[in-house]
């Protein structure tokens, strides 16, 4: 009996020790366009230059009604403000092996930033 009871005790702890593992959390990238014609990626308060292939969160600022925010990569373009929003917006992106972007679209000659993705 005291085996069992043992043993028991051995999966319940196993168990909770793997449903409790922690999760590798998704990393966070900042973005900011506007107020002037200003925009910006940054990972831990650095200008974004190369990052490794996975799930990213955008996190992006939008502080002016004429600008947009523009994420594009090898096969995926998405807005994740647009004109006339002001405000926060957040988004998860998996990004992958190759060239990207960030840009304003309405001002992208003057607007815009890249990175490599590896």
């Amino acid at each position: 009996m005291k085996l069992i009871t043992t043993l028991v005790v051995a999966a319940v702890a196993l168990v909770t020790a793997a449903t409790a593992a922690p999760m590798s959390s998704v990393p966070k990238l900042t973005g900011t366009v506007g107020p002037g014609f200003t925009i910006s990626l940054k990972k831990n308060g650095k200008a974004v230059k190369t990052l490794k292939a996975g799930k990213y969160t955008f996190v992006v600022t939008d502080k002016a009604s004429i600008h947009n925010f523009v994420v594009e990569g090898p096969g995926f373009e998405r807005a994740i403000t647009s004109v006339p929003f002001k405000g926060t917006k957040t988004i998860t992106i998996t990004l992958k092996k190759g060239k990207w972007e960030f840009y304003c679209k309405p001002h992208e000659s003057g607007m815009h930033g890249d990175f490599r993705v590896t």
